[in-house]
């Protein structure tokens, strides 16, 4: 029985390398394919028929003969089948339909506001209903992915501490594949950024990262040779609860001094409306037309990129906070690079060079002489990206 068990094994690892061969240098051959990875002809033909079987995988036409007949090429066929993303985050839940390359064909954003506790839940499964109603059939649907804030058990699909949402011990993935009988999966939004800038951005060939995400919240996501550590419990991360004043403001997870509570929109949104309340004057006043009911992390973003000074100046004390949390960050673990994403990073050139500024002043020389900080390659979609990479991983065994 265990020769039986070892070979399936060795078999489905075969095909998962075989695939993730085809996804990279696509068109190839099969013989391409048997050289590159030192496989067997045979094992090579065995898997990519399996592959075209499946639909993941077509011919595509024929290459460059060696003096026999042309090789028939094979390519990756990422619309053969679709996935439903999904990213919960404190304001909204963002929900997508993609192909197996994580291309957006279809996306919707709710607010999650009025919402706490299981009307969350509830509401998650009504929005699931609608947009599935939009799909043209559910037969060729690889399942649902859901990322969020908080501890999250990946293994068994279970919310098990989102403070901002008051969830504990959430049965998610259970709930969800009950209702719709689709298979899903649930993962911590940012450990899925991270795996999906390490599958299909452009953080492929980095072994130590740190991606650190500042949005309604303020999470990170660490990537240890090669491997994402998610710590005993799955709480890895938790970097905007980490505590920098004992003497601050109380957080929503109970204990005081909370990083996030100085680095993260609602601390950002806060700030504005309460300096335009005192009378400054700032661009964004004329953006959202004196309503800042309006103040979006959008409008903050184009205030900064026209040098609005009340913006630069949040941006710059946000930044010093962020920059002290991440030196800590950098001297316990040494990254190679740390990836900025988030609705407050996007598209924010300031804040990256800011934070470049404090980090290449306060952190340890030797562990900053190559380091790099960077944005996020995968844009404004990377919540569902991170979604969708958390099904291909676990599908597909995409290498990391």
């Amino acid at each position: 029985m265990r020769r039986t068990g070892d070979l399936k094994l060795i078999q489905e690892l075969n095909r998962s390398i075989i695939f993730d061969t085809i996804r990279h240098y696509g068109p190839i051959s099969r013989s391409e394919i048997a050289k590159r990875n030192k496989l067997s002809p045979t094992t090579v033909t065995s898997a990519v028929s399996e592959l075209i079987r499946d639909s993941f995988v077509c011919e595509v036409g024929t290459g460059e003969s060696n003096g026999g007949r042309k090789p028939i090429l094979v390519q990756f066929s990422p619309d053969s089948r679709f996935l439903i993303g999904i990213s919960i985050s404190g304001s909204k839940i963002t929900i997508a339909e993609m192909n197996l390359e994580a291309a957006v064909k279809r996306k919707e954003v709710h607010s999650v506001k009025p919402y706490q506790g299981e009307s969350v839940l509830a509401y998650l499964l009504d929005i699931i209903a609608q947009f599935l109603r939009g799909a043209a059939s559910l037969d060729t649907c690889m399942g649902i992915s859901i990322v969020t804030q908080g501890i999250v058990d990946s293994v068994h699909g279970v919310i098990r501490y989102n403070p901002k949402l008051r969830l504990q011990n959430a049965p998610v993935k259970e709930m969800i594949e009950q209702r719709f009988q689709l298979k899903t999966w649930l993962d911590n939004d940012t450990n899925a950024y991270l795996l999906a800038e390490k599958t299909i951005g452009d953080f492929s060939h980095y072994q130590n990262m740190l991606y650190v995400t500042i949005g309604d919240g303020l999470g990170a996501s660490i990537l240890m040779n090669g491997a994402i550590y998610r710590g005993f419990k799955g709480g890895a991360g938790e970097f905007g609860h980490t505590t920098i004043d004992r003497a601050g403001v109380r957080c929503d997870c109970g204990n005081v001094g909370c990083l996030e509570n100085y680095v993260s929109w609602p601390t950002i949104y806060s700030k504005l409306v309460s300096s335009l309340a005192k009378g400054k004057t700032s661009r964004i006043s004329d953006l959202v037309e004196q309503d800042v009911g309006r103040i979006t992390p959008a409008v903050f973003r184009q205030a900064l990129a026209e040098q609005d000074p009340l913006s630069v100046s949040i941006l710059e004390e946000t930044a010093s906070y962020l920059a002290s949390g991440l030196v800590n960050l950098i001297h316990l673990f040494n990254p190679e690079v740390i990836i900025l994403g988030g609705e407050i990073a996007f598209e924010n050139e300031l804040l990256i060079a800011k934070v470049k500024d404090y980090v290449m002043e306060y952190a340890h020389g030797i562990l900053t002489e190559e380091l790099e900080i960077r944005p996020n390659s995968l844009g404004e979609n990377v919540e569902v990206a991170g979604a969708a990479a958390v099904l291909l991983q676990d599908t597909f065994q995409f290498s990391l």
